[in-house]
């Protein structure tokens, strides 16, 4: 059974933002400046399954790293927008490349650069520990914080609604 308030057979995709939900908040920075994110293994096993299960997966952020984009290409995701000034176009972009509508998208985002694109889709969701703008619009607030499995807990109780989580593909990377 789903804690999501939200018809969860209505989701065709999930979008996330990569600072704050798909990594820690608070990250090292290497010695050249660029920043260093943590990744959540849980978070990459339920984002490959749902590629592998048809769902559209999409990353927009603000940053930019090389890893970045390595991690989630890797994981089968297409849909990659980084430097990313304001959110909602590349959201629209999106949208328009997949031909979803926004009440199919789920879009996980922890802080004020997230906040139209929350206000837009169906299932706005937010980390335990995201901003309180952000959790005052998130129709579900995971109770992980950001890069501590917050992917996992939304696709799992999706794909479990839709009866695709225990699957022949989920045997396996």
């Amino acid at each position: 059974m789903s804690s999501i308030n939200y018809d969860l057979t209505k989701i065709k995709a999930f979008v996330f933002d990569v600072d704050g939900v798909l990594s820690c908040d608070v990250i090292p920075l290497h010695p050249d400046g660029d920043p260093m994110r943590t990744v959540n293994i849980k978070d990459g096993y339920a984002l490959q399954l749902a590629v592998k299960k048809g769902y559209q997966v999409g990353i927009i952020t603000g940053g930019y790293t090389e890893a970045v984009q390595i991690r989630f290409s890797r994981l089968g995701i297409e849909h990659i927008y980084m430097r990313s000034a304001v959110k909602i176009h590349d959201f629209h972009d999106f949208l328009q490349k997949t031909g979803l509508k926004p009440e199919e998208v789920m879009y996980a985002g922890d802080d004020i650069p997230d906040y139209d694109v929350m206000k837009l889709v169906g299932l706005p969701v937010a980390p335990a520990d995201a901003a309180p703008e952000i959790k005052q619009i998130a129709r579900y607030i995971s109770l992980r914080n950001g890069g501590e499995g917050v992917a996992r807990d939304v696709i799992e109780q999706t794909m479990k609604a839709q009866g695709h989580w225990m699957s022949a593909e989920a045997f396996g990377w």
